[in-house]
């Protein structure tokens, strides 16, 4: 989605963030020291580690993929990786491959690798590593429903070096790196948090939306807590998002739409009182914790948290401690915090905190995928300016079950 409908606007604070390069290379141990092969004629050779391989980048993965289906029948390990240059003069990534064993999962080379690659607080996209700079790449690797997912991944990054100091950095080099397991656990199966026809899902998985790219500096650490956030914004009848006056939030016909809880569940944090942004324009000055504007983070179990955010003001109807059942109304969708149009923004967390945590993947135990948005620079940005909804040709409204919306989804959530 566009910036003007990102939820949280993260992509703002890392443009405050210092470069990456002070940051640990891996989490991963080292390799141990390398070992003498000798041989003997009674014995043969024996093997010892691999030789240590002087890379001119290092990295590591942000965190740990979890598998999620999703409605293109698709299993997805989403996730990313940070990658330093090391030395003091820029590299380009040719290609990088992910990998599972000796089998090629995915390939991105050229502009595909620019798309999906970020050099830190710069929001073009690059094959570029310029001296000590930091990028993120996103991987969205989509895997036939009934193939075995895989335990781990690695990732081959092709480089070309402009100034080589052979032997150790040739011109051309291939370095294995970022090597991250697979967590072996199922997303958590939960409701829709609103109900009725027409709830577009903007910005969410599994693409480069705002929320893809935005990567949170909180707490002395990168986190991705927006990977898979959603925001929610409802389609009349005739397919438009907003009539009348766009400066005014009754102009959104879903303004003041009941949220309802995902799940059962106890009651983390709550925050109300902040008053309702004007939509149209950019919220300035929020310190940290008003990012989210007024919403309320909930305890899903094992390790899952849910965040509501952007509600109206003075409808959080819950307060922290509350034991929550699902379907239970928890305030009105509104426009508060970091927004500049009325929505929902609803993520899954790995903590309560909404920037400081890494976002999970969440499945939907049942609703109707009507439609898709027509796929474009600024599919949902044009709604904003009065304009009806044009729809991606080939998409069979159907019922899903236990799966993730992808962006630009249109669904009906039923009263239940």
């Amino acid at each position: 989605m566009r910036p003007a409908v990102a939820a949280l606007g993260a992509v703002a604070l890392i443009a405050a963030c210092s470069q990456g390069a002070d940051r640990p290379a891996a989490t991963s141990p080292a390799p141990p020291s390398p070992e003498t092969t000798t041989a003997s004629a009674a014995q043969g050779p024996r093997r010892g580690p691999a030789p240590s391989v002087a890379t001119p980048i290092i990295g590591e993965a942000i965190s740990q993929p979890v598998p999620v289906r999703a409605t293109d029948g698709k299993k997805h390990l989403v996730y990313e990786i940070s990658l330093t240059n090391t030395l003091p003069h820029p590299l380009t990534m040719k290609s990088i491959t992910v990998l599972d064993r000796d089998v090629a999962l995915l390939d991105l080379q050229g502009d595909q690798l620019a798309h999906w690659s970020r050099i830190i607080g710069i929001p073009s996209p690059t094959t570029r590593l310029g001296p000590a700079q930091t990028a993120i790449v996103l991987f969205d690797v989509s895997l036939d429903d009934d193939v075995q997912t895989p335990s781990r991944l690695t990732h081959a990054v092709a480089l070309t070096n402009p100034d080589p100091q052979d032997p150790l950095f040739p011109a051309d080099q291939t370095v294995d790196i970022a090597p991250v397991e697979v967590q072996p656990r199922e997303p958590v199966v939960i409701r829709p948090p609103l109900r009725g026809p027409n709830w577009v899902d903007g910005g969410g998985c599994c693409g480069t939306s705002a929320h893809r790219t935005a990567l949170n500096p909180v707490n002395g650490r990168l986190w991705a807590a927006e990977r898979f956030a959603i925001d929610y914004v409802q389609l009349d009848p005739d397919g438009r998002l907003v009539t009348g006056d766009p400066s005014k939030p009754e102009s959104f016909a879903y303004f003041g739409a009941d949220i309802h809880a995902v799940g059962d569940g106890r009651v983390i944090s709550v925050l109300d009182g902040l008053p309702e942004q004007v939509p149209g324009r950019d919220p300035t000055g929020l310190p940290l914790n008003q990012y989210a504007g007024n919403h309320v983070v909930q305890d899903l179990g094992d390790g899952n948290y849910a965040l509501y955010a952007h509600i109206k003001t003075g409808t959080v109807a819950v307060k922290p401690g509350d034991r929550l059942t699902a379907g239970q109304v928890i305030g009105n969708v509104g426009n508060t915090g970091n927004s500049t149009a009325p929505h929902l923004h609803f993520q899954v967390m790995s903590s309560p905190d909404p920037l400081g945590s890494n976002g999970l993947p969440f499945v939907f135990n049942d609703f109707r995928l009507d439609a898709r948005l027509a796929d474009g620079d600024d599919a949902i940005g044009t709604l904003f300016e009065g304009a009806s909804a044009q729809f991606q040709p080939g998409v069979a409204s159907r019922d899903e079950k236990t799966a993730m919306p992808l962006e630009l989804d249109v669904m009906t959530y039923a009263d239940r």
